[in-house]
């Protein structure tokens, strides 16, 4: 796919207000100022619909060895997002393809369409131990296509049969259109599912994450997700200082209100390209704020705008992290949330004998039908 480029303003529904280059490519584009009116025009008239291309994985789980994070493999099942956050902190790894993490990102994705199949290759190797596999570490697994595409169904349904752990983070409310999956497992000790919300103002959330769902909906995924008795929680994220800290607490009661049992905070991360997409996007949206937040988040990045230290990169550092951080685990408290989280269990992991090959015309793994009553025709696409 090859990369666009896209004026300065903002569009309707997407996050990014532009499309930069990648950092890797040998050419900047610049608008001629003397002509910035026509070139304006003509610009403004390139349609960014979303684009799916295929992508055949030759490998499927991702490892790392980072210590702030509490595992060490994870499965990303598309690259690029549609929900187009303004903050997302996996916008750079579009660079990598020759693309854009700005508009491009949210636009031109790719489906990893046959990543069931290397999933259960890499479970049967030799020698494989079983631990603790994130979904949604990077982009989202829940993205809006997934609704065509089923490839995180089809992830759940290998881990399931092979009796893997999964823990899923994401921000949308499709995740319990898979309860029937996620129930069986959680009733094996196997699944546990995380819910990012960092703010419970739909003004913000719609600016700052244009097609996620309302944070409205993500709380009553909660509600569903545990009246089904998955182990559930809640991810205050990003915790923007001067724009969404402010909800810190309601969100945390909300949620608990629903059902959740856990909770996490992480502080806005500005990595790479991410800082002037997002700086962009608050001079565009809340211009009369933008200097503020800047100021307090150098307070929380040593007087940077990003840090990438571990032990320190995911809350920050100085004394409004520290008051953030406070806040944060008072009110954990008083809800009651956080008082055990037991692992997920790997005595359950049993290599299974091979399935028959899937049906993959077209390129795609339909995914498996799913009871009646776990379905939700009436949830809105974005």
């Amino acid at each position: 796919m090859a990369s666009s480029f896209a004026p300065p303003p903002s569009r309707k529904g997407r996050g990014a207000t532009g499309n930069l280059e990648s950092r890797f490519s040998a050419f900047r584009r610049e608008s001629d100022e003397t002509r910035h009116e026509s070139d304006a025009a003509q610009e403004c008239e390139v349609k960014f619909v979303t684009q799916v291309a295929l992508e055949h994985a030759r490998t499927i789980i991702s490892r790392n060895q980072s210590a702030d994070i509490p595992f060490d493999r994870s499965i990303n099942p598309y690259r690029g997002c549609e929900h187009g956050c303004a903050y997302c902190f996996a916008r750079p790894t579009h660079a990598y393809l020759g693309l854009s993490p700005g508009l491009d990102f949210e636009t031109r994705l790719y489906a990893k369409h046959n990543a069931a199949e290397r999933l259960d290759a890499e479970l049967r190797k030799r020698g494989y131990q079983p631990a603790l596999l994130a979904l949604g570490a990077n982009t989202d697994p829940y993205q809006p296509i997934e609704r065509e595409y089923g490839i995180t169904r089809s992830v759940l349904e290998v881990l399931e049969r092979f009796g893997h752990p999964v823990g899923i983070t994401t921000k949308s409310a499709l995740v319990t259109r898979d309860i029937d999956i996620l129930s069986r497992m959680a009733q094996r000790g196997l699944a546990r599912v995380f819910i990012s919300v960092g703010t419970l103002d739909a003004d913000i959330a719609r600016k700052m994450e244009p097609r996620a769902n309302t944070p409205a909906r993500r709380i009553d995924a909660i509600r569903k997700l545990t009246d089904a008795g998955i182990p559930t929680g809640v991810i205050v994220a990003p915790i923007v200082p001067a724009l969404t800290d402010f909800d810190i607490e309601r969100v945390l009661a909300t949620a608990a209100q629903a059902g959740a049992t856990y909770a996490a905070y992480v502080m806005l991360r500005l990595p790479r390209e991410v800082h002037d997409i997002f700086v962009t996007w608050l001079e565009a949206h809340y211009p009369m704020r933008a200097r503020h937040v800047m100021s307090l988040i150098e307070q929380v990045r040593d007087g940077k705008h990003n840090s990438s230290e571990f032990g320190t990169r995911m809350r920050g550092t100085g004394l409004h992290a520290e008051l953030i951080r406070q806040r944060f685990h008072l009110a954990a408290r008083k809800l009651g949330l956080n008082q055990a989280r037991p692992p997920l269990r790997n005595d359950q992991f049993k290599v299974p004998a091979p399935s028959p090959p899937a049906d993959t015309a077209n390129g795609r793994r339909p995914p498996s039908p799913r009871p009646a009553d776990t379905a939700d025709p009436q949830m809105p696409l974005f």
